[in-house]
């Protein structure tokens, strides 16, 4: 198969070129390609004729987004478009990569897939949008949301509470934001099962579980070894940020689960991120 990934140096989009290397790939991302740019998207399609794009790119920084809700229209909203209208005038069945933050948090027992979109912030926005369009343009669309996602190689959660517990020898950590702590290289993996069956659909792929970030702290903790440090449980109106994330973002994978795809237990997916890339 031939596949387009949009966002190719993301985290996401690394681990799908180490999932899917068996395959035809054509990589872009920024600065050589920007999705914002009517036409652009149309001309790479129909000059690299792909059976499968991946659209991972995003901005997905949440704060950004709030800070600058235009820009987060603009790549989220906007760009998305462009592909999806690409992949429409050429035929070809779109992947988009989305996010709990399309929910507002408000439901303790978490979401499946079904679940009537309700964002709470510019980024959730953003990408509530985009849903809309690849939705509302093609009849071929996988739409596969996920959350808290980490990957190697980069800075994310797991990195910031190592590094405050090695420089500090404590942490402060929220204990009323609930989600899945998800790797980057168990999504890929997931992404590339679903895109052989055809049954296109929303889908959440998450690592299985969810905690709160206290605990998920704890946990990461725990398995490097540094039980030492003092992990203090604080609540969000304690630490002040441009974005509300959803209080309970926790995604149920009904979908994916029906066709024999599901992710690991999200403890077991962090020991082997931790043992390969951040423990001696």
């Amino acid at each position: 198969m031939h596949i387009l990934i949009t966002g190719a140096n993301g985290q996401l989009g690394q681990a799908l070129q180490t999932t899917l290397r068996g395959e035809t790939l054509t990589l872009i991302d920024l600065p050589e390609v920007d999705i914002t740019t009517p036409g652009t998207m149309a001309d790479i399609i129909r000059q690299t004729r792909p059976d499968l794009v991946i659209h991972c790119a995003a901005y997905t920084d949440v704060d950004g987004c709030a800070r600058d809700p235009e820009l987060a229209h603009r790549v989220n909203a906007f760009g998305t478009q462009n592909v999806a209208l690409a992949c429409q005038a050429t035929d070809i069945a779109m992947v988009h990569v989305s996010t709990n933050e399309v929910f507002a948090g408000t439901e303790p027992g978490g979401y499946e897939e079904w679940r009537p979109l309700s964002p709470r912030n510019p980024y959730g926005q953003s990408k509530a949008a985009a849903e809309i369009h690849v939705r509302a343009l093609l009849s071929r669309y996988y739409i596969v949301r996920t959350a808290w996602l980490y990957a190697p190689g980069g800075r994310n959660f797991i990195h910031a509470i190592l590094r405050r517990a090695r420089e500090e020898g404590v942490v402060r950590v929220v204990t009323d934001e609930v989600g899945n702590p998800t790797y980057a290289a168990d999504l890929a993996q997931a992404i590339a099962k679903l895109i052989t069956t055809g049954q296109y659909g929303i889908y959440h792929f998450v690592n299985n579980g969810a905690c709160s970030r206290w605990a998920f702290a704890n946990e990461i903790l725990r398995q490097a070894g540094l039980t030492g440090v003092v992990n203090i449980p604080i609540l969000s109106s304690a630490f002040s940020r441009p974005s509300s994330p959803p209080p309970f973002g926790a995604l149920h994978n009904r979908n994916g689960k029906a066709l024999g795809i599901t992710l690991r237990p999200w403890q077991e997916a962090l020991s082997d991120y931790l043992q390969g890339e951040l423990l001696p």
